[in-house]
């Protein structure tokens, strides 16, 4: 297995920024999109756990947008092989004084459904106790 093919780590980065645009922009549709909508799609967010991709979709009507501040760093895109891929990345915001850690893992399912996030973690730490 090739780990970080060029052009499937473009492909990845290109999904994840999609992703990362809809989240900004609150759009729940693309949102929605971008998830893999069957029951083994896990997401564990900062304060709530979603099992399936009902649980997700159901999630994201209700829950708050994400701060307009919100600015990444360190973003990681990792590629085994054509079809699998790892994206991690931090993020801040003027919203609060953590440090948001995310992590999405990706799959992709043909060439008409593409490149869908099949389990998310997000996570918030004080930055004053890392190590």
């Amino acid at each position: 297995m090739e780990v970080n093919q060029p052009e499937i780590v473009a492909q990845v980065r290109a999904a994840f920024v999609d992703y990362e645009r809809a989240l900004v922009d609150n759009d729940v549709a693309a949102m929605n999109a971008l998830f893999w909508h069957t029951a083994e799609t896990v997401r564990y967010g900062i304060a709530e756990i979603q099992h399936g991709g009902e649980a997700i979709r159901a999630w994201r009507e209700r829950c708050a947008p994400v701060p307009p501040s919100r600015k990444l760093h360190r973003t990681v895109v990792t590629t085994f092989g054509t079809d699998f891929a790892t994206v991690s990345t931090e993020f801040t915001s003027d919203t609060t004084p953590l440090l948001g850690r995310q992590m999405q893992t990706w799959a992709r399912f043909g060439p008409t459904d593409g490149w869908k996030i099949v389990a998310a973690h997000v996570s918030l730490i004080d930055p004053a106790v890392m190590s």
